[in-house]
């Protein structure tokens, strides 16, 4: 009787213990962070990709070698593979107020709650996705007006990891991208989630 006391009262100390402390096994963000960082090399691995510095990307001027499966790694954090730079003609960038036109891929490099890696794409719709670019004296920034993306997630801003990556190509171009969760959706930073993306065509509409 002693001893099935001494229990309830240990699991009475250990309920309230919890109910003061939380018992959470929600993991930290330190170590969700570790995971994204992992699932990025993984990534990175599993596909063979050779990475660059900055330095060597612009020594060779601004290009990675496809027969290297060549990826350059920003300083931003996105890793970023120029598949097609685009126009020949070097006025064809992007501006502000230029609408974007996109066809896309998206992957994510970890599972979600439901055990799996989500995927979406526009590539068999007959519609892109479209998006403003914005440029201000210390940021630029994009909104989706229309397109798989903002139905998908209910959030108009674009991934800041896309924005990076016009700024070295022209119009119709062709990138690959490897965008951390600080530089992804509002879903991705807030789930610290990373994402793989390829950008089928970029388009720009004056």
């Amino acid at each position: 009787m002693k001893k099935l006391t001494l229990l309830i009262l240990a699991l009475v100390g250990l309920t309230i213990g919890c109910g003061l402390q939380g018992c959470d096994n929600t993991k930290t963000y330190a170590e969700m962070r570790e995971e994204e960082d992992a699932a990025i090399r993984a990534f990175i691995k599993d596909s063979s990709i050779t990475v660059i510095s900055q330095s060597e990307f612009h020594a060779k001027d601004s290009v990675t070698d496809l027969s290297k499966n060549e990826y350059v790694q920003l300083a931003s954090g996105v890793y970023m593979q120029i598949v097609d730079k685009g126009s020949t003609n070097p006025a064809d960038t992007v501006k502000a107020n230029d609408i974007v036109l996109v066809r896309f891929e998206e992957q994510a490099l970890l599972e979600n709650s439901y055990g799996s890696k989500s995927y979406i794409s526009n590539l068999h719709y007959p519609d892109v996705d479209e998006f403003k670019y914005a440029v201000t004296s210390s940021s630029i920034a994009g909104t989706f007006t229309k397109g798989v993306m903002v139905s998908y997630y209910s959030d108009t801003t674009v991934p800041a990891g896309w924005l990076v990556a016009l700024t070295y190509v022209r119009d119709n171009a062709h990138v690959r991208l490897i965008v951390p969760s600080k530089l992804g959706h509002n879903y991705a930073m807030q789930n610290v989630y990373p994402y793989f993306y390829d950008l089928h065509k970029i388009k720009y509409w004056k």
